[in-house]
């Protein structure tokens, strides 16, 4: 059997807890080969975000296409993302390498409370589901996306529709 290889395409928690660590440690846990694009480094732990600085746009776009270059992505997951430029660079960049199996998981507030989508990168964020094949949000980041408030099954339903 092939091992598969997923790609992360998110930030870096300096604690380990959330982004491309906690997406790494999944991918082990479940035999396959995990790989990473870091699209913003954080300082953060247990306790809350301290601060994000963002990779520049076109180091993440080398890092896509260089995973992709050398090695067989299976699937892609992508999880915090801050800003719409760098939002842009990843759906054009799995679009042209047509990438496939795609999750996005739009993170956009931390635990804490630490705002990490900036608020004029939502409908970057909408455009980036587009092409996915399965979007996994919380309820208010689904509220968000949507723009429905949910507060019942049928409104999960109608805001995973929309």
């Amino acid at each position: 059997m092939i091992m598969k290889n997923v790609l992360s395409i998110a930030g870096s928690d300096s604690s380990g807890g959330a982004g491309v660590q906690a997406d790494l440690k999944t991918m082990c846990a479940l035999g396959v080969y995990g790989m990473t694009v870091i699209t913003a480094i954080t300082a953060q732990n247990t306790q809350g975000v301290y601060g994000v600085q963002e990779i520049e746009p076109p180091m993440v776009e080398a890092q896509i296409d260089a995973v992709f270059k050398d090695i067989r992505v299976d699937a892609v997951k992508i999880g915090m993302v801050s800003s719409a430029d760098i939002i842009h660079i990843i759906r054009e960049s799995l679009l042209n390498l047509k990438a496939k199996n795609i999750v996005l998981d739009p993170v956009m507030v931390s635990k804490s409370g630490y705002e990490l989508l900036r608020p004029e990168a939502i409908d970057a964020v909408r455009e980036l589901a587009g092409i996915a094949d399965v979007i996994t949000p919380n309820i208010p980041e689904a509220q968000l996306l949507s723009g429905l408030s949910i507060k019942t099954e049928d409104d999960m339903r109608e805001a995973a529709q929309k």
